[in-house]
C-alpha cells in the first residue's frame, strides 16, 4: 500500500520520540525517533514495535511522546472533470 492509499484508509503519519536509557549507564538517556503510518487512538503499529523493544533491545523506556497528523483525507480528494494545456 502506497503512503497515499494509507492516508486515504484512514492512517495518519505517527511520529513518536522514545526516551530510553543506555543499557551500561543507566542514567543517561537517549533519543529514538519513530515515524509511520498508524491508526489512532489504539497505535497498533507503535504499540507492536514498542513491544519488540521491550522483548529483544537491552536498553529500558523511560517515556514515549506521540504526535500525529492526518495527511490527506478522503473529504479532500477532488476529481477534475476538465483539463486544458495553455502554452
Amino acid at each position: 500500500m502506497t503512503d497515499f492509499q494509507k492516508s486515504l484508509a484512514g492512517l495518519r503519519l505517527t511520529t513518536a520520540e522514545i526516551l530510553y536509557r543506555m543499557p551500561d549507564h543507566q542514567d543517561i538517556l537517549q533519543t529514538y525517533i519513530w515515524q509511520d503510518y498508524d491508526r489512532e487512538p489504539e497505535f497498533p503499529a507503535l504499540n507492536r514495535f514498542l513491544e519488540f523493544w521491550q522483548r529483544e533491545l537491552d536498553g529500558p523506556l523511560f517515556s514515549v511522546r506521540i504526535a500525529h497528523h492526518r495527511v490527506i483525507s478522503p473529504a479532500e480528494v477532488r476529481f477534475v472533470e476538465y483539463l486544458d494545456r495553455l502554452h
